[in-house]
């Protein structure tokens, strides 16, 4: 994984105006390699493309919309940063966009909800052969991004947590490998590596969801019909984040 090479400083737009990305966005381009050649599926104003092409002269990138609004706001982007020739913004769904020529090999798929992004990745397998890299951003249900990984032979290799506007990211980055490891249920809930870190954040995020699933179950066990594996599954997975978030008193 290469290092991060990227600053606060936001991309030239035009003379006078200066164009920064989100806290969340700027995790995102720190794990984007050197010379790689990535699409940004859902790019919106094309943000994320034009900082990290400004910034590194090696990098490629193909900024796509699904949207006409925010495919020509990406045009805009593109045009106004000088970066027409690095950067392709294509109007269509999902990796629709990406040719047998395109050799990309890089993905990345921010700001969207997990189930989404697999179903993006499921659909789009038959352009993804020279994908090396993956990086996602799910707003919610990282679960599904980590399983459709595993799945298809993309190991987990980073995974940062980043707070902004009072919510805690994840940012999973994955490489295609051979041999990848099973991940367990829990695993897939909490995230492998960010189960072994255990960050500040980490606790905060899940102490929240923590409180969040035992209304959702006191609930359950309140309703006249009760969903018996919908409450065993909700009981599983309260039970892990409890052992997750409790200190281990060998080291208090």
């Amino acid at each position: 994984m290469s290092e991060s090479f990227y600053s606060l400083e936001g991309i030239k737009v035009t003379k006078e105006r200066k164009l920064t990305l989100s806290k969340r966005l700027l995790t995102v381009a720190s794990f984007i390699d050197k010379n790689s050649y990535f699409i940004d599926i859902g790019s919106d104003h094309a943000y994320l493309p034009s900082y990290v092409c400004d910034r590194d002269s090696s990098v490629r990138a193909i900024a796509s919309e699904v949207n006409k609004g925010p495919f020509e706001s990406a045009e805009r982007t593109v045009k106004q940063a000088e970066l027409t020739d690095v950067i392709d913004v294509r109007l269509g769904d999902g990796l629709d966009v990406v040719t047998k020529n395109d050799e990309i090999d890089t993905i990345v798929i921010a700001g969207m909800g997990g189930s989404l992004i697999r179903s993006i990745l499921d659909n789009g397998k038959s352009n993804i052969h020279t994908v090396e890299t993956i990086i996602a951003q799910p707003n919610i249900d990282a679960r599904s991004v980590r399983k459709w990984l595993v799945d298809h032979h993309y190991g987990i290799v980073a995974e940062r947590l980043v707070e902004e506007n009072k919510f805690i990211y994840e940012v999973i980055v994955a490489k295609r490998t051979k041999h990848v490891l099973p991940l367990t249920e829990e695993e897939l809930l909490l995230g492998p590596l960010l189960l072994k870190e255990k960050s500040p954040l980490f606790y905060t995020k899940w102490q929240s969801e923590l409180e969040n699933k035992e209304k959702i179950l006191s609930d359950i066990n309140k309703a006249t019909t009760s969903n018996e594996q919908k409450k065993e599954q909700f009981e599983k997975e309260i039970h892990w984040i409890k052992e997750a978030i409790h200190h281990d008193s060998r080291n208090e």
